[in-house]
């Protein structure tokens, strides 16, 4: 894949991202939030995440495992997703560096 590629997708991704984005709030301005709704909203960011964890630990290696391990860990200490997050991606980063 080239660079023009590569450029090409990424903005035809983002694009399609903020159309969902749009779409999904100019929506919800006809639906009624019940607890239900605003439960499964809530979790939506969470699910999504964790698929696209699961995906690279399942074609990952000890730096990934080790990684979510790590960040479960984290999540649980602190309660903090995104640092939690980023601290799972500069463990990879660093494991990778490292040779690992």
């Amino acid at each position: 894949m080239t660079n023009v590629e590569f450029s090409i997708l990424l903005m035809a991704m983002a694009l399609a991202s903020y159309g969902c984005r749009v779409a999904g709030f100019l929506a919800m301005r006809f639906v009624t939030i019940t607890p239900r709704i605003e439960a499964a909203l809530r979790a939506t960011p969470l699910s999504v995440m964790a698929g696209i964890v699961a995906v690279a630990a399942m074609r990952g290696g000890p730096a990934e495992w080790i990684a979510s391990a790590s960040v479960v860990v984290l999540m649980k200490l602190t309660g903090q997703d995104v640092l939690s997050a980023l601290a799972g991606v500069a463990i990879v980063a660093l494991m990778r560096w490292a040779g690992l």
